[in-house]
């Protein structure tokens, strides 16, 4: 694989080696929002869409212009994150609805089990959707893949963002809440934060909002600040956003509060690219925005896994840089181990790369390119990988499927034994759109990728769970 240098500005090798000193580890605060498109955002160009936090927390930090998630639907976005591994190697194929036997096992390696192994104290806070049965014995809870304290739901906030009521703290459930989602997994975080860890520790939450997934609620006083937004439900969106943008404001002005500012990595990202309005009648609120990306959720294109990506740790990012250097959720666990002094196992299987050699200014060498795989996307695409500049989307043979429909008895052949029939070849810096396959123009570049993209493939199927069989 290519070498990529890491073009930000950061601060010399004296910044990076003080995290060997165990008092001295940063916390981690991982902020994730629910089909928050790449263009959603103030500071990613939305011309309507106000997200003042947002926009400060970019001009603290770096905002990252090709940051991926692990896949284009949410949960094996989300067990993506959590195991450092593509999802179809966990068994994580598609959304997971309510009482499905897929579920991110046990005996997973995880971040937070690592990190909790290291000395931190581990919380999770908001959507969890690695489980069918939720809240349930049958199968693996937040607590038992590593978190010590988890405040949750197993998918959406029901019955909407408004007052939800299916919260579940610890294995009991909370019973009706008042306010928006987004503010009460904010104060539930801040509740933890300050009256719950052991303070003597470092930290990693991962705090997963709802916000702007369907059924969407949002607050009048910020619908009313949207008048031009004349489409049905488009108002109810735009606001949505922007309630997201004031928890994630009220969070931050917390860890400011607690003089955890210096010494914590913050990171806001999403789990994958925008929904649309025509995939089922409930989703006429859904007005998100990929910008100029191709796609959307559910589409193996960019839309549908480049997301936004803002970090920021001050005294060693520098404040307000921009970086198009490919970033994927699955380095968050060889990265956080890696500052955090935390051991990975040999046997870990991992896709993404620590990325903690750049706060020395140093090059980070990928071993393996980006990958992905979701055999419901959009069309015939269902599998790309990227590397460096250049992106290899595979075709199957398969023919149309429903997309996001989730995983069903006899799609196990779907994951398994397909064929790819064709490919595409972009280079994304100079076609960020991917609208012109350049697979004739470049065949050694196709044959190298093909050759990855078909290795990581058998890799990741080799060992497919099929979920019905191990049930029955």
């Amino acid at each position: 694989m290519n070498c990529l240098r890491f073009s930000l500005a950061f601060l010399v090798l004296s910044v990076f080696t003080s995290f060997a000193q165990a008092d001295d580890r940063p916390n981690f605060l991982v902020i994730m929002c629910d089909d928050l498109g790449y263009g959603d955002l103030q500071c990613y160009g939305h011309p309507s869409i106000r997200t003042p936090n947002l926009n400060k927390l970019a001009s603290e930090g770096v905002r990252f212009t090709s940051y991926y998630s692990a896949a284009p639907v949410c949960s094996p976005s989300r067990a993506g994150l959590v195991t450092g591994q593509t999802p179809t190697q966990v068994g994580i194929y598609d959304w997971i609805p309510g009482g499905s036997p897929m579920h991110v096992r046990a005996e997973e390696i995880t971040l937070p089990k690592l990190l909790k192994t290291a000395g931190y104290e581990t919380g999770l806070f908001g959507k969890w959707h690695c489980n069918g049965k939720f809240n349930s014995p049958d199968q693996p809870q937040p607590n038992d893949l590593g978190f010590d304290y988890w405040f949750a739901t197993q998918n959406n906030a029901g019955p909407s963002h408004e007052n939800p009521t299916n919260f579940v703290r610890n294995g009991k459930r909370v019973g009706p809440t008042q306010g928006f989602s987004c503010q009460v997994v904010v104060d539930e975080t801040i509740h933890w934060l300050t009256d719950v860890r052991e303070t003597d520790k470092p930290f990693f939450a991962l705090v997963t909002f709802h916000e702007p997934h369907e059924p969407i609620a949002s607050p009048d006083d910020l619908v009313k600040t949207y008048p031009d937004a004349d489409k049905k439900g488009e108002a109810l969106y735009y606001a949505n956003v922007t309630n997201v943008d004031r928890a994630v404001g009220k969070l931050l002005a917390k860890i400011d509060e607690l003089n955890l500012r210096d010494n914590t990595l913050v990171l806001f990202t999403s789990d994958n690219g925008p929904e649309t309005l025509n995939r089922y009648p409930n989703a006429w609120r859904s007005h998100g925005s990929p910008g100029p990306l191709r796609g959307m959720k559910l589409h193996i294109y960019d839309g549908g896994i480049r997301v936004p990506g803002i970090a920021r740790l001050p005294g060693k990012i520098e404040a307000g840089i921009e970086s198009d250097f490919p970033v994927y959720s699955l380095d968050l666990l060889p990265t956080f181990c890696e500052l955090a002094g935390a051991e990975i196992p040999q046997s870990a299987k991992l896709d993404g790369t620590s990325l903690a050699k750049m706060l020395a200014g140093e090059t980070v060498e990928r071993k393996k390119p980006l990958f992905w795989h979701y055999y419901r996307a959009f069309g015939d695409a269902k599998v790309a990988v990227r590397d460096g500049d250049w992106k290899l989307v595979a075709l199957w043979d398969q023919g149309n499927v429903s997309p996001g429909s989730a995983y069903k008895k006899g799609d196990y052949s779907l994951i398994k034994d397909v064929k790819f029939t064709d490919f595409e070849l972009y280079n994304l810096t100079e076609d960020i759109g991917e609208t012109k396959d350049l697979k004739d123009q470049h065949p050694e570049v196709v044959a190298r990728l093909k050759k990855a993209l078909l290795n990581k493939y058998d890799e990741a199927t080799s060992n497919a769970i099929d979920w019905f069989a191990e049930r029955n």
